[in-house]
């Protein structure tokens, strides 16, 4: 089968299912695992590298769709059998509908696959879809075992352990929460997630409401954002009252990881994930747990 994915954590499925070899075609933000950022590149991005976080907020709002475009004639010349894509996020992807009109235009017709997961269920469902199509059902429900095991292996270290209320953010400037199954993972991580709700979308905020909750831990995992350039993003934060006067910030409970490998994408590395917020919200008991480098701590202020 020669396959072309329009989605990193599709990306990362495929080849997490052993069917690395018949990808031909991926999106210029296919970065995991190594290797498949050689493979030929069906999308470009309108958003100018560099752009700060609000300059690029801004550029979301005006361009009311998606900030992608779609390689059409390298689609055409890959002659892929199966596409798969998403219908969530038109500002992570080129959107569906896009994709479908290409498709429609490929000599054979190929078959067009369009997932969109809101929630840990829907994630394991997108596996075993993705895992029937690719005959690899198998390796799918492993992934899931994979998943289910290791919460199974945080319940049993944190049991007992003070559950504190937490925020993930997911954009700082302006400030996003985050929403889908993150919320999920912070329960089984051993917190409540005060803003963000399961099976809901991230949504714009405004630091009033961060500040009503006044979270005991803040994960920031900016979407797309490497931990050094959320660092960048963090350091016009520092000086402003509203954050200063946060709890978790006073308290040194402030973590950064790398939003563009975790959180955010709904593929194999939410287990990764699951693992990252479970060592930074319970460092003691499940420190040893996250991929080494994946998250870091945020100094407090004194």
């Amino acid at each position: 089968m020669r396959i072309v994915s329009l989605l990193p954590s599709l990306t990362e499925l495929v080849c997490a299912l052993g069917r690395g070899d018949e990808l031909v075609g991926v999106t210029h933000e296919c970065d995991y695992p190594p290797g498949v950022e050689l493979l030929p590149h069906l999308t470009t991005s309108r958003i100018p590298s560099g752009a700060d976080s609000a300059a690029i907020d801004a550029m979301v709002v005006e361009q009311q769709g998606s900030l992608y475009d779609l390689d059409d004639a390298t689609l055409a010349e890959l002659r892929p059998d199966l596409i798969l894509t998403q219908e969530q996020c038109d500002v992570c992807a080129v959107n569906e509908a896009t994709v479908r009109r290409s498709a429609a235009n490929l000599p054979g017709r190929p078959a067009v696959e369009s997932v969109n997961p809101t929630d840990l269920e829907g994630v394991f469902e997108m596996f075993r879809r993705v895992g029937e199509l690719l005959d690899a059902s198998e390796a799918a429900e492993g992934l899931i075992r994979g998943f289910r095991d290791t919460a199974t292996l945080i319940g049993e270290r944190i049991e007992g352990k003070p559950v504190p209320r937490v925020v993930v953010l997911e954009w700082l400037d302006p400030p996003f929460c985050s929403g889908h199954w993150n919320p999920e993972i912070v329960a089984l991580a051993g917190g409540r997630e005060m803003i963000g709700r399961a099976c809901e979308p991230s949504r714009r905020l405004v630091w009033a409401e961060v500040a009503r909750v006044d979270p005991e831990f803040i994960l920031i995992s900016a979407c797309g954002f490497s931990m050094d350039r959320t660092e960048e993003d963090l350091g016009m934060l520092l000086d402003r009252r509203e954050w200063q006067d946060l709890r978790a910030v006073r308290d040194g409970r402030v973590a950064l990881t790398d939003g563009s490998a975790y959180f955010s994408r709904p593929g194999p590395r939410l287990e990764a994930s699951l693992r990252v917020a479970a060592a930074a919200i319970h460092p003691d008991e499940c420190g040893d747990l996250a991929p080494r480098g994946s998250w870091r701590t945020v100094p407090a202020r004194v």
